[in-house]
């Protein structure tokens, strides 16, 4: 398949502040992509270069294999991208913002758009600012989807939606990325929203990428094991070891290794424990557990 987006030893600073130096990871064509990270890991500087808002101060950043600080215009009509706060012209109804933006593209398909619009009850007249903030998403959406893009960008797409909002956002996305093969790149800070969503991920903290991987794959090697032990336990993250944490008694510690492999490192670390359970991780366990709490 072919790489959409590859992002390739991306540096970027605010004065003397850096974000992340060495950036690297790649979007594969049709795939469902997450970026994944806590607040102030770089998440929205990575949008803002992959949207062409920003220049990086080195690496590069490409989208279909040009720059994105300078795409032609064929590849930005490519291009799909939905920020936080959703939709401007909000003095607009869902008629005239529908005529306003189809002007704008050639490949314009308004049933899709009207067939979302289906789904609001809202009546045809009814300005945008008098909707909810739930309605305004659908809108946005539909806007989106009937640019027919090959490449959509979602930046923190769940920002003020109810959980019924946010599961029709993305049940109706999932389905009509796999039906027409497109390709999605998606921040969010509710990652429990995004599992059964995603096909890939990268998750990252304050030093950079933590791992690139599909999330079946991650959800078939990365796992979480308690135990209980009689003693503070001054574990390091090491080879085996990815993250842990302790409370009173109670230790559990993550890894990409099996169970057995775990315990016969433990003991060699010289580490009491009864109790041993491998625990069941979803995906937001899987971030925690690989970016810890804090």
């Amino acid at each position: 398949m072919e790489n959409v987006v590859e992002i390739k030893n991306l540096t970027h600073y605010y004065g003397e502040k850096k974000v992340y130096e060495n950036l690297n990871f790649s979007l594969k064509e049709g795939r469902i992509f997450g970026l994944l990270g806590k607040n102030g890991t770089g998440k929205t500087t990575t949008i803002n270069i992959l949207t062409g808002f920003l220049k990086p101060k080195s690496g590069s950043c490409t989208i279909f294999g040009e720059e994105s600080y300078r795409l032609s215009p064929e590849t930005k009509a490519r291009v799909g991208f939905l920020i936080e706060g959703h939709v401007q012209y909000s003095f607009m109804n869902i008629i005239q913002i529908e005529k306003f933006y189809s002007r704008f593209y050639p490949k314009w398909k308004k049933d899709i758009y009207f067939e979302l619009m289906s789904k609001l009850k809202v009546n045809q007249n009814q300005k945008l600012s008098k909707m909810s903030c739930g309605q305004r998403s659908q809108v946005a959406l539909g806007l989106i989807l009937a640019q027919d893009p090959d490449l959509l960008i979602l930046d923190d797409y769940s920002m003020g939606l109810d959980a019924g909002y946010r599961r029709l956002f993305l049940d109706y996305l999932k389905e009509y990325s796999k039906a027409e093969g497109k390709t999605i790149f998606v921040t969010s800070h509710i990652i429990q929203d995004l599992d059964g969503f995603l096909d890939d991920a990268v998750i990252m903290d304050y030093n950079g990428v933590v791992t690139q991987v599909s999330i079946q794959d991650l959800k078939q090697s990365f796992s979480g094991f308690t135990f209980k032990t009689t003693e503070k336990v001054e574990l390091v993250k090491d080879d085996i070891i990815v993250n842990f944490e302790q409370i009173r008694n109670k230790m559990t510690v993550y890894s990409f290794k099996g169970e057995e492999e775990v315990k016969a490192h433990l003991t060699k670390l010289k580490v009491e424990f009864s109790d041993f359970v491998k625990i069941h991780l979803d995906l937001e366990d899987s971030f925690i557990g690989l970016t810890g709490k804090y």
